[in-house]
Formats: C-alpha cells, structure tokens, sequence
C-alpha cells in the first residue's frame, strides 16, 4: 500500500467513524449530562472513565519516549548533533515562552479583567498549594531530573528522568556502532508495537472525554463559569491571539500554515480538551509529526521536553492570572513588578513540571515571589482552575507541535514533501495502526 492510498483512506470512512468526530459528540454528550443530570455525573464511575483513559495512555509515554530518543540517537552519526539539537529547542522555548508571558501581561493590563470584583477570597483554600510552591527550589529541579534507578523513572512515569537515561542509552548505542545493530532493530521493532498500542488505546477516547467532560460540569458546573466568565473569556482570547499571532508569524517563517497544522492535529486537540490533559495526546503527537515531516531525533528530543519546559499556555494562565487576582484585591502592581512576575514566572513555570496541578503550583510560586499578600487572592480562580487548565493544555501542544517542527526545519531535517502532502490533505490519526503495520 503507498503513501496515497494510505492518505486517501480516511475520506472512504463514514463519518460517524471518524475519530475526531466521536470525540466530539462525546464531550457535547458529556457537557448536556453534567449540566442537566449533575449527581450523576459526580459517580465515581463517570469520573473513572476520564481518569482511566488518561491512566491508559501514561501508561506508555516512558516506553514510547525511550524507544524514540533511543532510535533516533542511535541512527546519528555524529554525538554533536545531539547537543546542538537540545540548545536549538531550549533557545526557542525561551523565546516563545517569554512572547507568551509578556502577552499575557499585556492582555491583563488593556482588558483589565479584575475590575470591580466584588467576590470573596478563603486563604484556606489555596494554603495547599502555596505550601507546595514554597517548597520549589531550583537545584531539586534539577537533582530530580536524575532518577534514583532507571526502573523508577519507568514506574512513576517521570519523563524528564526518562528522557534523560533514553538520551544517554542512545548516545551509547550510537558509539557501538555495527556492534548495537540487533538492539537498534529490537528497539525498533519495539516502538513500531508500542504505536499500535496506542491505536488501539485511542478508540476509547470518546469514553474518556464523555467522562471527563461529565464529571468536570458536574461537580463545578454552569454557574463556576458564569461567575468568572470574564476572566474565561479573556484567558482563551488570548491563548487564541498567541496560537493564531505568534504561533502563525512562526509557522509562516518556517513555511507551513498554522491554520493546516491545527487540521492535522485536531484529534489530538479534542482528546485534549476531553481530557485537560496534554499528556493524553503526547505520544500520538510524536508519531503524527514524524509522518509530517520531522526526523526521529528531534522529535524525540524536542517535544518530551518541551512537556516541560515550553509551556506556552501555563506561561500566559500565569501573568494574566497574577494581574487578575490583583486588579480583584485592588493591589497595583508597577510596571518593575510586571516585569519581575515575567522573570520569575519564566522560572517558577520550569519548577514545577511533572508536579499534579503545576499551573496553580507555579502561580501560587510566583505570587509568592513578587507580592506574598496576593498568594489569598489564588482562591478566587480556584473554582475555575479545571475549565483554564483545558485551554492551557489545549495552548501548550499547539506551542510543542509547532516547536518541533521549527527546530527539524532549524536543524535541515524537515522533509518538505511529507509536510505539504499532510498539511494538504486530512488525515485521520486512526492511520497510526496503518503507518505502524507499513512503517
């Protein structure tokens, strides 16, 4: 079967087939029953099919990010590659991060969101959080990239840890030359069944974003988004400013439509939103960018830690969100402090990667940092976090897609024809089981 076959296949599916298309009626089915039945979107049961779908798919990030890093290092024939590949992705993470932050400052500051709030605060609620961001350090952010023992990292799903002991191993299979070509075509092998894994875990995705969706409505329903709507509205109005402004000027320089790129990742979008989780959609990302276009080692390298370190959609939650709280409690903020919550939240947003619930961690860190009074202020939005951390994770795959491809073109290893002939075309992600079985 060749490449247009394959490409062709999706358009003879009957729609109600289609991957992205079940998705979608499922988080409509999943928002109409949290709304309307919200006790019994609250079961257990409801909430267990959202989390177990999540659970399904970190269950194979670490193999899949080591089977990737592993193989595309160990095809490099130079060791230097590596470390320019990495210094490429974390100086453009750097810059887009910073574009995102100041955005977000800059959105803050003209649409004024927390203007005449006149709601209530509880320092008891976020005194959790706050606890947590005080206990950030830098030198443990980094002592924590260094797993206890490689078996850990596997077990506890730690992808910078795994990333970390994947680069290494690669680097010496790589050095064994002829002698490491078995375990190369094992790993292979290996990554080839590990993405059919994946095709098969992702039929459920519908059941998990109904779930999700259900039980999200359910417990903080309607009314959470009527009281900050504002604030809402403002975050994914500016989440889509950045995606469609600066992603796009990006993409355009790179050569590609961001508008097309979107198209193509639109399954893994709606997994997403299903789920809020980024997580939920990142080994499917991996293999999608390859079939567009980018060499195995950059994605293997760029987007695992680009889970970390670009955040795009966490970076701008966190200026807005800081602004907000103080334009709620009537704290102005000059603009050396605007320019302070910009620099520490470029670190605060790297601390606290992998940690549960890390887009409040870092605010309440950064808060903490600049104005500890504002820290009480967190329990305004806390009501809200769950409906932002979707567009958040929705922000930072479209930033970590987008960097991948920018890096692979960055580094000349961007095959322009796979990228024009998927970017023209509409390509469903169930053809992951059929690039595995062809690939």
């Amino acid at each position: 079967m060749d490449a247009a076959t394959i490409s062709a296949t999706p358009q003879k599916k009957p729609f109600y087939k289609i991957l992205y298309v079940q998705v979608l009626v499922a988080i409509v089915l999943g928002v109409l029953v949290g709304w309307l039945w919200p006790e019994f979107a609250k079961n257990d049961w409801i909430k267990a099919m959202g989390d177990g779908f999540v659970k399904l798919i970190k269950m194979v990030i670490a193999p899949i990010i080591f089977c990737t890093v592993v193989s595309g290092i160990a095809h490099i024939s130079e060791v230097s590659k590596i470390g320019r590949v990495a210094v490429k992705a974390l100086v453009y993470f750097e810059i887009v991060s910073t574009f995102a932050l100041a955005l977000g400052l800059i959105v803050a500051n003209v649409v004024q969101p927390g203007v005449g709030f006149t709601g209530k605060t509880d320092p008891a609620a976020v005194a959790g959080f706050a606890k947590k961001a005080g206990e950030m350090k830098s030198v443990d952010f980094v002592l924590h990239i260094i797993p206890d023992a490689v078996v850990g990292a596997f077990a506890t799903g730690e992808i910078l840890q795994v990333l970390l002991f994947s680069i290494l191993f690669g680097v010496s299979l790589m050095m064994l030359g002829e002698r490491g070509h078995t375990v190369r075509a094992l790993i292979d092998d290996l990554a080839h069944a590990m993405f059919g894994v994946i095709a098969i875990i992702v039929k459920a995705a519908p059941i998990g974003a109904f779930g999700a969706m259900a039980y999200t409505i359910g417990k903080f329903g309607p009314q959470a988004l009527g009281n900050l709507a504002g604030l809402i509205a403002t975050f994914y109005f500016t989440a889509i400013v950045f995606v469609v402004v600066v992603l796009g000027l990006i993409a355009r320089v790179a050569g590609f439509s961001i508008f097309k790129f979107l198209r193509y990742i639109k399954d893994e979008l709606l997994i997403v939103l299903g789920t809020s989780s980024s997580e939920s959609a990142l080994p499917q990302l991996m293999e999608k960018l390859e079939r567009l276009g980018c060499s195995k080692p950059v994605v293997g390298l760029v987007v695992p830690t680009g889970y970390s370190f670009n955040l795009d959609g966490t970076n701008i939650y966190m200026t807005l969100a800081t602004l907000f709280i103080a334009q709620a409690m009537g704290v102005h903020l000059s603009f050396g402090e605007q320019m302070t919550i910009l620099v520490v939240a470029m670190l605060t947003s790297k601390g606290a990667s992998g940690v549960t619930g890390a887009g409040f961690i870092t605010l309440a860190g950064t808060l903490a940092a600049v104005r500890p009074e504002l820290v009480p202020g967190m329990a305004i939005v806390l009501g809200i976090d769950k409906f932002m951390s979707e567009c958040r994770a929705l922000t930072n795959l479209c930033g970590n897609g987008v960097a991948c491809v920018v890096v692979s073109w960055w580094e000349g290893e961007l095959d322009r024809n796979k990228l024009n002939a998927a970017l023209n075309r509409d390509i469903d992600p169930s053809d992951v089981e059929t690039a595995v079985t062809t690939g």
